[in-house]
């Protein structure tokens, strides 16, 4: 089983991660990201458009666990965090969360 928590923060650290709404839809477009996460609370018309850029781009997403305040907090952020792409996991095995191994 994945600590999604500790592998987000470890990607934060050692690889390559965009953090908030903008940041990651530009990433699926432009087919930077190997993996999004939406925290479970992001704004509907929000996750809608990132659910639907990544199936185009064929983009993993992962649907936090908790608040966008917590994202924010597991990210190391004072603020919310409704969304965030990962671009290099780094040292992390944030990657193994879309191949079932986590919840």
């Amino acid at each position: 089983m994945i600590d999604v928590r500790k592998n987000i923060r470890v990607a934060i650290e050692t690889g390559k991660v965009y953090i908030g709404s903008k940041h990651t839809i530009r990433a699926i477009l432009h087919k930077e990201a190997k993996l999004v996460i939406v925290a479970k609370n992001c704004p509907e018309h929000i996750k809608e458009d990132i659910y639907r850029y990544a199936k185009i781009a064929g983009i993993p997403v992962y649907e936090f666990d908790g608040s966008s305040l917590e994202l924010g907090s597991v990210c190391g952020r004072p603020h919310v965090v409704a969304a965030l792409a990962i671009i290099d996991p780094g040292a992390s095995d944030i990657l193994k969360v879309v191949e079932g191994d986590s919840k």
